[in-house]
């Protein structure tokens, strides 16, 4: 076993999921401000402390992503976030592209940016205490897009990427998302997915990535927003397996959904039918970041200090998670 894939693994076994708390200043901002707090650097690190320091940390969250601001922070007792994240037996994680930016000769898709300099960067994660990353191109659905300009240019930026993390010693976190925006139907959503997915790997493998030592981060396989279509959590959960059989290859050790903008007992619901579902070798779990937060940021903004009451909203959502990444989550338990 590689390093690369115990730092995989640890992440991921047992039902663990990775919480997704790398949301930009900006994104961060707007999270904050649509619950009136005030959006400074010592309320983001505060609302984030609070979770770091929950009791499910140590039982349900394998891994943290972060962002630039939050993975250089410390707290009031001098103690650096990644050390306050691997004290609760937790792997620390970074965000390290740039964002989505207009694709050139496709102006209306995106390519992800952020691989300039990224050497470098990763160098001085890797000191901070990071062992993992993450990098999220975004694919739009609509009758002429994903593009292959842009399934193409994404895959090879990922597969860039993964390469250059992999030789600083932490594991790539590989995102192809595919929006949920439109009107298609999950039908559509399987075939999109599928060709992404499959573009991936392929760029993966000739960039020669270690493959036992990646996680991927995808969307689940479902009808758009704005969609007629009707479809069982149960049928949501055979089109994802059915795709990922297709599209990824066996050495993989584990897969993490992405929640999608699905709402929080939504996106635990199909991830517990995926894994009833689940006939891979995958460990199929969850990196959620809205999905996790987004009841405990509600209560937290009535009153910031009130650490114990958004910690046990935070905590109850993090073990219906892993209950459900181990495909042992039921909604009655949500109202235990």
């Amino acid at each position: 076993m590689s390093e690369l894939n115990s730092i995989a693994l640890k992440i991921l076994s047992g039902g663990k999921g990775i919480l997704a708390a790398d949301e930009s200043t900006a994104t961060m901002t707007k999270r904050l401000d649509s619950v009136g707090v005030s959006s400074t650097p010592d309320n983001r690190l505060l609302f984030r402390k609070t979770l770091f320091t929950s009791n499910q940390m140590e039982d349900c969250i394998g891994g943290v992503i972060l962002y630039d601001e939050t993975i250089k922070q410390k707290t009031l007792d001098n103690i650096t976030i990644p050390d306050l994240i691997k004290s609760a037996n937790s792997v620390p994680g970074i965000k390290v592209d740039t964002g989505a930016k207009v694709l050139a000769n496709s102006t209306e898709e995106k390519i992800t940016e952020g691989l300039d300099g990224l050497r470098e960067r990763l160098k001085e994660y890797y000191k901070l205490g990071a062992r993992f990353t993450k990098w999220r191109g975004v694919y739009s659905i609509s009758k002429n897009f994903p593009s292959k300009l842009a399934i193409e240019t994404n895959a090879h930026a990922l597969a860039r990427y993964s390469a250059l993390v992999q030789e600083c010693n932490m594991v790539p976190i590989v995102e192809p998302e595919v929006l949920m925006d439109g009107d298609h139907s999950a039908q559509v959503c399987f075939k999109k997915t599928s060709e992404v997915i499959n573009k991936c790997f392929d760029e993966l493998i000739l960039h020669k990535i270690d493959l036992t030592g990646v996680i991927l981060k995808p969307n689940m396989i479902l009808p758009a927003t704005n969609s007629n279509e009707k479809i069982s959590s149960n049928e949501i959960a055979k089109l994802t397996i059915k795709c990922l059989k297709d599209s990824v290859p066996s050495e993989v050790p584990g897969i993490a959904f992405l929640s999608g903008g699905q709402a929080e007992i939504e996106a635990t619901e199909n991830l517990n039918s995926i894994n009833k579902e689940n006939n891979t070798n995958f460990i199929l779990s969850y990196s959620f970041g809205r999905a996790l937060q987004q009841g405990a940021l509600k209560h937290w903004s009535k009153n910031i200090n009130d650490v114990v009451g958004t910690q046990k909203i935070f905590n109850h959502r993090a073990k219906m998670n892993t209950l459900a990444a181990q495909g042992k989550w039921s909604k009655e338990l949500e109202n235990k």
